[in-house]
């Protein structure tokens, strides 16, 4: 029987610029020596040598690979074996929104320029495309993966419903709930921990363990363990006047213990594990963040340590 791989490849700054009318100013800049461009074209090398490698494998090991698209709803109706995401972790958070009970690897395909946290396994380096280091195939990593000898890291991912409607309940990563423009003031109540506080900040991050590296450790969260099945809510720049202090400002719940935001915004976004999902509350919506029925199973994590993840 032919197994059958999804599959989602990045596509590099380098080629999107070319695709624009912004190439002309793209070469004018490499002209000029620009430091803005200078590792735009090695990166989108790195990266295309990776996805070459990949796609040679995906031959050799004789598997049914489909490329997840715009038409792609569920990739747990298909039957797939692996899902295997070539370019950063915004590139695995895209796919992973299709995913249900399929493992997933992620192939960082530019290390030198992506951090690639979700990722367990790496493609071609600067040096190694230099003949510099020792190359280590992906053939074999896309082997055992299929064959079950990668382990797998099951985490725990995050739902998102707006009134009675659910608008994600895979989120791995975080959810930005704030303002539409980044100058106005996001104003909203937040109730959790038996607590009801009314805010204006610049906005606030919340997400389940595995987003506690990226934003909102940046912005004065914790890091949890990975395993971990808490969420995590952090506010954004809060203006607190005349000395007030919030009790809400950064806690964590349990996995039985909802967030319920009430947006007292006009013009309200929700972006969604990074700048392309993004919903729209209205004035007075309830907005309730959970931990998700639905978690994810991260391939090649099983002895990653803490560092920031970025989306790429």
């Amino acid at each position: 029987m032919t197994l059958r791989v999804g599959y989602l490849v990045k596509r590099s700054s380098w080629r999107a610029f070319q695709e624009t009318k912004a190439a002309g100013k793209l070469r004018a800049l490499q002209r000029r020596k620009d430091p803005t461009v200078a590792s735009l074209r090695p990166t989108h090398e790195a990266h295309q040598r990776t996805v070459d490698e990949v796609m040679a494998a995906f031959d050799s090991l004789g598997v049914d690979a489909i490329e997840i698209d715009a038409k792609t709803r569920d990739l747990k109706k298909k039957k797939f074996a692996l899902v295997v995401t070539v370019g950063g972790d915004g590139t695995l958070l895209r796919a992973s929104h299709y995913v249900s009970d399929v493992p997933v690897l992620g192939i960082n395909s530019a290390p030198d320029s992506s951090v690639g946290f979700f990722c367990g396994a790496a493609g071609w380096s600067r040096k190694e495309i230099a003949g510099t280091a020792k190359r280590q195939g992906l053939l074999e990593t896309l082997e055992r993966a299929l064959d079950g000898r990668m382990q797998a890291r099951v985490l725990s991912r995050m739902q998102v419903t707006i009134g009675k409607k659910v608008v994600s309940s895979r989120i791995l990563n975080d959810a930005l709930f704030c303002h539409r423009s980044p100058a106005a003031t996001s104003r909203y109540l937040i109730e959790a921990k038996g607590i009801t506080e009314e805010h204006k900040s610049s906005g606030l991050w919340v997400g389940p363990a595995a987003g506690s590296t990226a934003a909102q450790r940046s912005a004065g969260g914790k890091v949890l363990p990975l395993e971990s099945d808490k969420l995590q809510l952090v506010v954004r720049e809060p203006y607190t006047p005349k000395g007030e202090r919030y009790r809400l400002r950064t806690f964590t719940v349990g996995p039985d213990e909802p967030i319920v935001v009430r947006s007292k915004m006009r013009e309200a976004l929700i972006f969604l594990d990074g700048p392309d999902l993004v919903v729209k509350p209205e004035f007075g919506d309830v907005i309730t963040f959970a931990r998700s029925s639905e978690p994810l199973a991260l391939l090649g994590l099983a002895t990653r340590r803490s560092v920031s993840s970025k989306r790429d």
